[in-house]
């Protein structure tokens, strides 16, 4: 009987855990498409970036703690080199366009903020935390012909910024 009950919990952890979420796509992967309205309430749609612009789509736990706060101004104090490499980049938290406001209004953000307070951009990309309405610090580099170009899934904040630095650099030396 222990046996049994044992091999049900594990199913039902492993059901709960997959459930509604996608794998996060990987280097190669074709970007999924995504529609969302940032901070002031403009609407963002990954299609009309491509053919454009290199999007840096990074996704983070919540507005104004520590970690998030170090990412979000470490891609702000580099963005003169970003837009020179004609990258666009977007923040995604579960967070309101409120919260999004006074983040950047705080730390006096250059970049919008994406609100995604369903987890739907979450859930296609495979960022969102298991069980709870929140993401797990994770970015990705989509090319101008829409396809994963670099993906940093790491929790340390300086990690995404050293490596999204260099993947950037190497995606403009092609």
């Amino acid at each position: 009987m222990k046996k049994i009950s044992t091999w049900m919990i594990a199913l039902a952890f492993l059901l709960s855990a997959a459930g509604g979420r996608a794998d996060t796509p990987k280097v190669g992967d074709k970007a999924p498409a995504f529609e969302a309205k940032d901070q002031d309430g403009k609407t963002w749609k990954l299609s009309d970036l491509a053919g454009k612009q290199v999007t840096l789509l990074y996704f983070y736990p919540k507005d104004d703690t520590p970690g998030c706060t170090k990412e979000a101004c470490g891609l702000r104090d580099r963005m003169a080199d970003l837009k020179k490499d004609n990258v666009q980049v977007l923040g995604v938290s579960f967070d309101d366009g409120e919260s999004h406001k006074k983040f950047i209004d705080k730390h006096s953000l250059n970049f919008p903020l994406l609100v995604d307070t369903d987890g739907k951009i979450a859930d296609q990309y495979g960022a969102r935390m298991p069980n709870k309405n929140m993401a797990r610090r994770v970015s990705f580099l989509i090319g101008k012909d829409g396809m994963i170009a670099h993906v940093t899934d790491n929790p340390g904040a300086d990690v995404h910024l050293n490596e999204m630095k260099d993947a950037v650099a190497n995606l403009v030396k092609k």
